[in-house]
């Protein structure tokens, strides 16, 4: 385990307490292919299989099992001295300064996404748009009625913001009761999540994870599904201090993430089952031993360091900022259809801005505005 006490961390740890800054980084790997399987999304055609990178969308449910085990490690030995309403101000500290950013970018550039592909942009008032902002820096997910772009978002200016509506839910979760339970009971919660998730992936229509984002009752249950057992496994495998030793951990971690979220879709059109056993199985299985390498390493090399500590700060700016960039390529690559040579060019070009746009939020404004946010509103006892 290797420590930093930064106060700006990208984690959710106290200053003073050490954290795990290889799984920061693999948080950035995450939020990397994150934005190139959205890039490449636009030549899919709305149709999984045909997905370059398929299995992009599990960096969310990674994403939760990191989110447990950091909430669980930074947490859980605090409440002696922590209301839940400081609990609450830390998590909104943490998080909602770049949902506010993401929501702003997002109507920056919403009239830029007009066309055939987003017929709802051109036809929507600008006094409509600025509502959708506002509401969309609360968070507070939006009905169909305020769908301002044709997919039915719950936040329509920032599409990736429906998972950090979930995180929510499960930070709450945690705070009202799941911390207090016992690991024996926690454990049962856990497997039968599993069960739920296992009943979407495998028995489900689709035999895939992909949804959650918009406010009715069948991307509810997705994003019910995929929040509930990643995030409490992680808090359990916390718990358990179960941790795996291997040299090289961070290298040997992301590239098992990166091959598990780049393979093709198992079963084609007729055993959607199979595709969903295996991202079950991502999610259950390899996803909690990556997180036990990465927890496990304590003696890595200087630039493993390094490099992991650029991408976990990096990670969560890139996730929040980078979908509006990734309207305006999608319709530009439809409406002209622009075949998978040129479009990567531009694609390549597109990741290098997300990247920029997201360190110069993370330096110009993340990271002041927690600072100053920690000051006026943290208690020095907590």
């Amino acid at each position: 385990m290797n420590a930093t006490s930064t106060a700006t961390s990208t984690t959710a740890i106290a200053p003073a307490k050490s954290h795990y800054v290889l799984l920061d980084g693999l948080r950035g790997v995450a939020s990397l292919m994150v934005v190139i399987f959205h890039t490449l999304e636009a030549y899919a055609g709305g149709n999984p299989i045909k997905q370059i990178i398929n299995h992009g969308y599990l960096a969310v449910d990674f994403f939760f099992l990191l989110s447990g085990f950091v909430i669980a490690y930074a947490y859980d030995d605090r409440w002696s001295r922590m209301t839940q309403w400081e609990f609450y101000k830390r998590r909104l500290i943490r998080l909602q300064p770049m949902v506010i950013m993401g929501s702003l970018i997002g109507a920056a550039l919403f009239y830029f996404q007009q066309g055939p592909v987003f017929p709802l942009v051109a036809t929507t008032p600008v006094w409509k748009m600025l509502l959708v902002m506002l509401l969309g820096c609360t968070l507070l997910p939006l009905p169909v009625s305020l769908d301002i772009r044709g997919w039915q978002e719950m936040h329509p200016l920032d599409g990736p913001a429906w998972s950090l509506f979930f995180e929510y839910i499960g930070n709450i979760l945690y705070a009202v009761g799941f911390r207090k339970m016992s690991n024996r009971v926690l454990t049962v919660f856990v497997l039968l999540a599993a069960g739920f998730l296992v009943q979407l992936a495998v028995f489900g229509p689709r035999g895939d994870m992909i949804g959650g984002w918009a406010l009715d009752a069948t991307q509810l249950h997705i994003g019910f599904a995929r929040l509930l057992f990643p995030f409490f496994a992680g808090i359990l495998l916390m718990r358990l201090g179960k941790r795996i030793q291997i040299k090289g951990a961070f290298a040997i971690c992301s590239l098992l993430l990166i091959v598990a979220l780049s393979l093709p879709r198992f079963g084609g059109t007729q055993h959607h089952w199979m595709n969903g056993l295996y991202e079950a199985l991502c999610i259950i299985v390899l996803f909690p031993i990556i997180v036990a390498i990465g927890a496990g390493e304590k003696r890595a090399d200087g630039l493993s360091i390094r490099i992991a500590r650029f991408f976990g700060d990096l990670s969560y700016p890139l996730y929040i900022t980078h979908y509006p960039l990734i309207y305006i390529y999608t319709a530009w690559v439809i409406q002209k259809r622009i075949p998978p040579a040129q479009g990567a060019i531009w694609g390549a070009l597109l990741l290098v801005v997300a990247v920029s746009i997201a360190y110069a939020c993370l330096k110009l404004y993340d990271e002041p505005v927690r600072r100053w946010l920690s000051r006026r509103f943290l208690t020095r006892a907590a």
